[in-house]
């Protein structure tokens, strides 16, 4: 009931703010404002090396005087810095010059309806509490192998927050989410090869998070199976990318196909739409409904509502991604995407982690990228990345100090299979992914 009326009194704030632009001459006015409070707490080399509280908030105000925007911000939530805030956006949009294509969205593109996505755990997490837990995960990475020689510690943060949202269209709505992470990073030596690694788990809700012993051995086991490192001659090979990193390719296609590039004519994939970009047996879809996922939304940062929706189905590029700005200036409807995507899935396959690797045959396993080398203008790809070498469907030793490189076009179509070991970590979920041939760079 508390956070009932905190949200409600919130939105009564944001209403207000929008009727003070009008009052000062807007034509139109949107509002955001959010308020979060959480804690954070590291410990390293069994002691406690942070402790944090915060509680933040914030307010951002757009106003429009026809095509003319203007904008402004602040985190004092206090009559007055509330009424200089809409005055500043205001000032701003009279003497801005006039764009034809700024505005609110649609007035039929809204959501109206709000589903329960179960979004809201709050964790009652004492400072005490997350201390053991930092260190009992440090302790179980530590205590994995006598190769565990250093640690950049264990961290533990719980995060949970109220976002309003409203426009003077009358959309005005107020929703509470929250966030917990438990997190390790190890560093390991034999002779003189050193290297470090990491695992975390993230999830709305605490009960859903691994367990902090798992965690630590997790990041202790991955740690030292990368000691002893080989770089690797000059090739070309199929690459099987794990889950947890595959999911970058997909983020480069969101990148490809997002409006901003798009309008600007920045995109390998300019004029794609509804034509085969990937194999037959890719579908990619959005799915802004699941019950208590990390990207769930029942509408995006402008208030557009979200939808279940093909990007790829068959292979075929069915949809693009696009905020109100971008959609207008394309001559299509918003996607209900400013902000990002929603819950990102690609269908897997039959072939959990170690059938991938049967699959991979002879080449090299990547699990972890560096770098940003990728071209959004041509779709060239070329990153930093280490991982193992696989011969005969079984891993052999280490890989490091490599480049993988190719073209996006082509490392789409030559997908070959897309693994059931799903992460489920994040915004985009995808098992592991293997591309029949690129080429590696190394001595």
């Amino acid at each position: 009931m508390q956070n009932r009326e905190e949200i409600s009194r919130l939105e009564n704030l944001v209403q207000s703010i929008l009727d003070e632009a009008k009052l000062q001459g807007a034509t139109a006015a949107e509002a955001g404002l959010s308020v979060d409070s959480g804690l954070s707490v590291t410990a390293r080399l069994g002691d406690v090396e942070t402790i944090e509280h915060h509680r933040d908030q914030g307010l951002g105000v757009t106003v429009y005087f026809g095509q003319r925007k203007g904008s402004a911000s602040t985190t004092d939530l206090s009559n007055a810095s509330i009424k200089e805030t809409v005055t500043a956006a205001c000032s701003f949009a009279r003497y801005g010059s006039e764009d034809p294509y700024a505005g609110l969205p649609e007035q039929d593109w809204l959501a109206t309806e709000f589903p329960d996505l179960d979004l809201f755990h709050p964790w009652s997490l004492a400072a005490d509490r997350a201390i053991e837990l930092a260190i009992a995960c440090e302790d179980a990475a530590r205590s994995y192998s006598t190769e565990i020689t250093n640690s950049e510690g264990a961290t533990v943060t719980s995060h949970q927050g109220i976002r309003v949202l409203g426009n003077s269209l009358g959309f005005l709505k107020g929703s509470e989410s929250s966030r917990h992470s438990i997190s390790c990073a190890v560093l390991g030596q034999r002779g003189d090869s050193m290297q470090r690694d990491y695992w975390y788990s993230v999830a709305r809700n605490p009960d859903l998070l691994e367990a902090v012993d798992s965690i630590g051995r997790k990041a202790a086991e991955r740690t030292v199976r990368r000691l002893q490192g080989r770089g690797l001659s000059t090739r070309q090979c199929p690459v099987l990318y794990s889950a947890e990193v595959a999911s970058s390719l997909f983020g480069s296609l969101i990148g490809a196909i997002s409006g901003g590039n798009l309008y600007r004519k920045s995109s390998f994939l300019l004029n794609a739409l509804d034509t085969r970009i990937f194999p037959e047996f890719i579908h990619i879809h959005e799915q802004p409904y699941l019950v208590g996922a990390l990207g769930s939304a029942a509408f995006d940062a402008e208030g557009v509502k979200t939808r279940a929706r093909d990007i790829v189905a068959e292979g075929i590029l069915k949809d693009y991604v696009l905020s109100t700005y971008s959609a207008k200036k394309l001559g299509l409807a918003s996607t209900g995407n400013a902000g990002g995507v929603h819950n990102l899935i690609v269908d897997s396959g039959n072939d959990d982690f170690a059938g991938m690797l049967k699959k991979l045959g002879t080449g090299l396993l990547v699990t972890e990228l560096m770098g940003q080398g990728v071209k959004m203008v041509t779709g060239d790809y070329s990153r930093g990345a280490a991982g193992f070498w696989v011969e005969n469907g079984e891993i052999q030793y280490p890989v490091e100090e490599i480049t993988i490189a190719g073209n996006l076009k082509d490392m789409f179509k030559n997908l070959v299979a897309v693994g059931n070991d799903v992460d489920y970590r994040g915004n985009v979920r995808t098992g592991s992914v293997l591309i029949e041939r690129m080429s590696i760079a190394g001595e």
